[in-house]
């Protein structure tokens, strides 16, 4: 879980999100993903941080969600270390971006 004991999404935290679509539900982080990306880009570590906290706090509700087993939760379980790699590493080319976009336009696609 997320090493702070901040939980920024107090309603996704108190069951709303597992309502959500895994569709949705990564399609949101992805947005958490993107907005820690382009902060670390820019320099503002003020910005990654909050945007890591909350991206981490999404992954783990999400793989805490009970819908997803087995390979999916495996599979989330790589996402989620994935995406810490280039988040933390310096010199990584983004490559999860396009993931989680087309979980977002999926999800957008439903609606």
């Amino acid at each position: 879980m997320n090493s702070s004991n901040n939980i920024h999404h107090k309603s996704l935290a108190a069951g709303r999100w597992h309502a959500l679509t895994l569709a949705e539900q990564l399609g949101n982080i992805g947005s958490e993903f993107s907005r820690a990306l382009n902060a670390k880009q820019q320099g503002n570590a003020e910005r990654f941080n909050g945007a890591q906290a909350r991206f981490y706090e999404l992954m783990d509700l999400t793989i805490s969600d009970g819908r997803w087993r087995g390979l999916r939760r495996r599979e989330l379980a790589r996402v989620r270390e994935d995406a810490a790699r280039e988040l933390t590493e310096m010199n990584t080319r983004p490559t999860l971006q396009k993931y989680f976009d087309q979980f977002a336009l999926a999800a957008r696609a439903r609606r």
